[in-house]
């Protein structure tokens, strides 16, 4: 079975910028899918409508840290932003 972690290595085209959103978005959408909750229940608990929380978790409209923020909240999540210091080539 092919898993996310080998077809990110195949992934070469993608920024680790975009991949690092990707991955944050990802997450999202397994723990929605992991509690059981449908796009419709969670649009509704973060004041969204359906159609605009699809186009999130199929990356066709990339959202604001605070949609995020108001995703994450609706899944009983706390966003947490980080910073480190740039490696060569960043």
């Amino acid at each position: 079975m092919t898993t996310w972690n080998d077809v990110k290595k195949e992934l070469t085209s993608i920024s680790p910028k975009d991949m690092s959103t990707i991955e944050g978005l990802a997450y999202l959408h397994a723990q929605r899918i992991k509690q059981g909750i449908s796009q419709v229940e969670l649009a509704k608990r973060i004041g969204m409508k359906q159609p605009q929380l699809a186009k999130i978790e199929n990356l066709t409209s990339i959202p604001s840290l605070e949609t995020l923020d108001r995703y994450a909240k609706g899944l009983g999540l706390k966003a947490v932003i980080s910073f480190k210091p740039l490696t060569n080539g960043e």
